[in-house]
């Protein structure tokens, strides 16, 4: 019998992770770089061409100008890096406060375990435009606050996912074996469980980043995101959607480059899922 395929060559054989890896490098590399190709900045008005263009060649106008003549390819890769930024941020944090919390009601439970996910569901019960709506009346209107409030949320999925598979590994047999060796609580968390829960938490980031994205969008769409002179998917959508019947691309090029990013981290969490998962498909 051949030796069992390693994550790395059962990812490797993954078609749809391989493609989904390479649009994402892709469209992170426009993003970096792209803005820096167009001789237009993201907030300029082209008062030497015609307003409310169609994509041209013409005065580097790739996706157009929308209907104040500001160009739409700067305009999408400026606010592509924002939703992106937001997304990875929050994501980090999801990841710092879920993976600790998880990891710290599933391994000891009982009546800990209990106060902790109590807390959880309350937080769950709170309404999220509510939470938005206060944090902007309190703080005003700043793109930090978005990290604040999605990252006030967004942690509790991670939690637990994270709460599940530890009471899950707690009870194996190499658990067992580190407790008779005397190892602390501290010690089997940080060398047994949290390495182990590495592929769960690794399927659960890929997962989380488009719904981040998704809720960036979101609150910019309603105009609670991020404000002008800053742009984001979001923002150029609610842009794009008013002006829809004068300049279509203006919502197409930002709308379509998030549904391509949102799709290619949504088929990447889906590869990993059964590249770690040893019964599933490679």
């Amino acid at each position: 019998m051949s030796p069992p395929l390693t994550g790395w060559q059962r990812l490797v054989q993954h078609r749809a992770a391989l493609c989904a890896l390479g649009l994402l490098t892709l469209i992170v590399l426009a993003l970096l770089i792209g803005p820096a190709l167009s001789p237009h900045a993201v907030d300029s008005i082209d008062f030497d061409g015609d307003w409310a263009t169609g994509p041209s060649a013409v005065n580097a106008h790739w996706f157009g100008t929308d209907s104040l003549g500001r160009d739409v390819f700067v305009r999408t890769l400026e606010g592509g890096r924002i939703s992106v930024a937001v997304a990875f941020a929050a994501t980090l944090v999801s990841l710092l406060i879920g993976v600790s919390y998880g990891a710290i009601a599933g391994y000891f439970g009982g009546a800990l375990d209990a106060a902790m996910m109590r807390a959880v569901d309350i937080l769950y019960a709170l309404p999220f435009l509510f939470l938005v709506i206060l944090l902007m009346v309190l703080f005003g209107r700043d793109l930090v606050l978005v990290f604040v409030a999605i990252g006030a949320i967004n942690w509790l999925d991670m939690a637990r996912v994270v709460r599940a598979q530890t009471m899950a590994l707690k009870s194996q047999e190499f658990v067992r074996a580190a407790r008779t060796h005397g190892l602390s609580d501290g010690a089997i968390l940080w060398r047994h469980i949290l390495p182990n829960l590495l592929g769960v938490v690794m399927v659960t980031v890929t997962l989380t980043i488009p719904q981040v994205i998704l809720t960036e969008s979101f609150l910019s769409f309603l105009g609670l995101g991020v404000q002008e002179p800053a742009t984001s998917w979001g923002t150029l959508i609610n842009e794009g959607a008013r002006e829809m019947e004068a300049t279509p691309w203006a919502l197409l090029f930002p709308a379509g480059c998030m549904a391509l990013t949102l799709l290619c981290f949504n088929l990447l969490g889906d590869a990993l899922r059964d590249v770690l998962d040893p019964k599933g498909p490679p």
